[in-house]
């Protein structure tokens, strides 16, 4: 007789290898290769098994998988970045001081990974996987589960559900500080630089920035919020373009250090200087804002610490704990260094530089 959910409590808890190998037809071990993503079953068994694995929604327990692997999987929508370097940072000094190892993946700028992926993650099975920046689907997050494979998301793009861990940073607040600092220097034709638009922590900057506007009684101008991806090209793509307004803006707030240095080198193409005829705000605080001549003025965003604090709650999750709380968001703050200072005309008026170059 086939195994069937019951009507009421929850069945996780009692399905076995055993009933469901039953209700497929095939042998536990054959059960036990599927969660163990072993590459030696056929395709059409291996689609049966997981389908009856959702169905009765199994999942390994704690006590009962391995640790024999002692890695941690740290995946990546993209890798090639000083701000992914500060991730790493942060997991591998919590792996270091678990004894374990870091498997780093990416998806190639693909914000939902691919099912290789998947695959090489179940024949793999880490202990837990941090993401960054990546969306799942709902069978992807339902094949972890099953092998009890605890996934904490770090910097979410979109909106996390209620019950994905994950962990963020006060972006909001760091939008409407930066804002806050250049309006108290006098500054009114403020730009943002954005990043994408469909990603949380840009959208939660440009409100924060959108906020500190309207708290000075300031009127938000659609003209001076540009979005870009992040990268230096987008900084400067988009400060060249803003340059060319009547009214060009006297200070910039940049939704990243990358687009931030963008800002420098489209500034001094067009014969401004940093901070006398443009401000600029930074936000990530990495290592390249001090190098940065003038050195940047920035929101300093904790990586590492995120990091850590993303690896430490998915070891507690494949422990078997129950975290206080699902969404953890670390402090911003501000660091003032040169890149800011009041303005020395307001933005209608060319500046000696733009109007025909140093005489």
């Amino acid at each position: 007789m086939s195994a069937k959910p019951e009507s009421s409590g929850p069945i996780a808890p009692r399905v076995t290898i055993a009933k469901i190998a039953a209700e497929t037809g095939v042998s536990v071990p054959t059960v036990s290769k599927v969660l163990n993503g072993r590459p030696d079953v056929a395709a059409s068994t291996r689609a049966r098994v997981e389908a009856v694995i959702s169905t009765y929604g199994y999942r390994r327990r704690a006590n009962e998988r391995s640790w024999h692997s002692r890695l941690l999987e740290l995946m990546f929508h993209e890798l090639e970045s000083a701000w992914a370097l500060e991730i790493i940072r942060g997991v591998e000094n919590v792996a270091r001081e678990n004894g374990m190892a870091v498997v780093l993946a990416d998806s190639s700028g693909r914000h939902t990974p691919g099912q290789n992926w998947l695959e090489s993650v179940l024949a793999r099975r880490p202990v837990g996987i941090v993401s960054v920046c990546s969306d799942f689907t709902a069978g992807q997050l339902e094949k972890l589960r099953a092998r009890d494979i605890p996934l904490v998301v770090v910097d979410p793009a979109g909106a996390p559900g209620p019950e994905m861990p994950s962990i963020g940073a006060t972006n909001w607040q760091g939008g409407l500080t930066a804002t806050l600092h250049l309006l108290k220097l006098g500054h009114r034709r403020i730009a943002m630089i954005g990043g994408p638009g469909d990603v949380l922590c840009s959208r939660a900057r440009i409100d924060g920035y959108r906020t500190a506007l309207e708290t000075a009684g300031l009127a938000f101008d659609p003209a001076l919020v540009r979005q870009g991806d992040f990268h230096v090209r987008s900084g400067y793509r988009e400060l060249t373009s803003l340059l060319t307004l009547r009214d060009r803006p006297t200070a910039v707030f940049a939704g990243s250090d990358l687009q931030a240095l963008g800002v420098y080198e489209a500034a001094r193409a067009a014969g401004l200087r940093i901070p006398e005829d443009l401000s600029v705000v930074g936000f990530d605080d990495l290592p390249i804002a001090r190098w940065l001549t003038p050195e940047l003025t920035t929101i300093r965003q904790p990586l590492q610490e995120m990091a850590a604090a993303g690896a430490r709650l998915a070891l507690s999750l494949a422990r078997g704990r129950t975290p206080e709380s699902h969404r953890i968001e670390l402090s911003t703050s501000l660091v003032v260094r040169h890149s800011t200072a009041a303005p020395a005309h307001d933005g209608s008026a060319p500046s000696r530089l733009l109007s025909g170059g140093p005489r």
